[in-house]
Order: C-alpha cells, then sequence, then structure tokens
C-alpha cells in the first residue's frame, strides 16, 4: 500500500484541517494524503454554488489520481458525485449528506440570509454541544476554525443531487449519536449502495474526525480499504 494517493473531502462550515487526525493514520501507512479546503467563488460565498464545489473536487481527482476518496457530511455527498467523473478505487462515506432520492436532510432547520454565519456565530459552548464526543482541547481547537457557508449549497444539498451509483468498494461510517443525519438514513443509503457500513457507537455528526475516537475510526476506514485492496 506505499504511495497510495488518499482525497478527503471536508464538510460544511469546516476544512481540511477537520482530517487531522485521520491524515496521521493514513500518512503512518506509506499514504500520500490530500485534504485541501472547499473554496468559495471569487465574487463570494453567498453566489457559491453545490456544482462550483463539485468542480473543485473533479479537479482534485484528476489531480491527485486518489486510490481512496473520502468525504464527511457534504464532503460525502461531493466524493460520491465526484466518483462518477474520476473513480477512485475506493470511496468512504463518513455521516454523509444523502443524495437525492433520500428524503430532505436537516429541511426544517432554518438559515438565515444568503450566508450561514457558522463562525460569527460560533461559541466554545456551541462547539462543545456539537462535539460531546470530543475533549476539551479540541473544542477550543475547532471553535476558532469553523467557517462561514454558502446557504445556496446547504439547500440545493439537503433538497437532494443526483448522482451515479458507484462501481467501486464503499463503506459508509454512521455515528448513532450524529443528530443531523439519522444513522437510518445513512444504513439505507448503503443497502441502495451496496455498501459495508459501520455503525459508530457514541459518534456525533463530526466526531468521527474530531471526537476522541478519531483515530481510531480512520483506523477502521484504513483496514476495511486495505482488506479490499
Amino acid at each position: 500500500m506505499q504511495h497510495k494517493s488518499v482525497l478527503m473531502i471536508h464538510g460544511a462550515g469546516g476544512g481540511g484541517w477537520e482530517w487531522s487526525a485521520w491524515a496521521r493514520v493514513f500518512q503512518a501507512a506509506d499514504c500520500e494524503v490530500h485534504a485541501p479546503d472547499l473554496a468559495p467563488l471569487a465574487c463570494g460565498l453567498a453566489a457559491t454554488r453545490f456544482q462550483d464545489y463539485a468542480a473543485q473536487v473533479r479537479h482534485w481527482c484528476h489531480a491527485a489520481r486518489p486510490q481512496l476518496l473520502i468525504g464527511a457530511s457534504l464532503g460525502g455527498l461531493l466524493a460520491l458525485h465526484g466518483q462518477a467523473a474520476a473513480p477512485a478505487a475506493a470511496l468512504v462515506l463518513v455521516n454523509p449528506m444523502p443524495p437525492a432520492g433520500f428524503g430532505s436532510v436537516g429541511a426544517d432547520a432554518s438559515l438565515p440570509g444568503p450566508i450561514v454565519p457558522w463562525r460569527r456565530r460560533a461559541t466554545l459552548a456551541s462547539t462543545a454541544r456539537a462535539l460531546p464526543d470530543a475533549d476539551p482541547s479540541t473544542w477550543q481547537f475547532a471553535w476558532r476554525r469553523w467557517r462561514d457557508e454558502s446557504t445556496t449549497v446547504i439547500e440545493e444539498a439537503r433538497a437532494g443531487i443526483g448522482t451515479a451509483l458507484p462501481s467501486t468498494p464503499v463503506l459508509i461510517l454512521a455515528g448513532d449519536a450524529d443528530r443531523d443525519i439519522p444513522v437510518a438514513t445513512s444504513l439505507a443509503l448503503a443497502r441502495h449502495l451496496h455498501a459495508d457500513a459501520i455503525v459508530l457507537a457514541g459518534a456525533s455528526h463530526v466526531g468521527p474526525l474530531l471526537g476522541s475516537n478519531a483515530a481510531g475510526i480512520a483506523e477502521q476506514a484504513l483496514a476495511w480499504w486495505r482488506l479490499g485492496s
């Protein structure tokens, strides 16, 4: 498995920094890890759409030629969508936003204005509530790094993005304490994709990346990939 390329796509309001624990695990296995930041359009975050992020993911896939493509939350949907254009040998989806056909996830949560002010409104307390499976030092780390997000991107993803079925092996990791993407939705998606699935006990929405057991969860993903490669 030496020198295999791994591309990690973060979720809404986050950045490549969310993959720190995962990057260490995969780098220790002699993998070349790419964890870039999704970037808004030059004209501003409010004008940014799902397809703008999707174009970036396609570009990264063509540039990095990853053997393993990993995505979390919105990044999971972007990875699934981008897999059709530049397929990797395997795909790992962590608490992914589902594609079209699985209902509107989070549609009952209102989004204020053209920009979701996650960075501007973030507090240490709100970060702790979002990451009950992380420790105080991680709350501090994440609180200072959240970013605002395009409301249009979130609304488009919630409404459902059509994707083709991947032809490569897929693993879905689903936190059973995820308040954003119900574990039942992730398991239904796994059945639809004929994917393997692991339910993560006590894991929140972002917990698989930033929680106290993030490295252990990354090890599970690595072991699954090794088994199939």
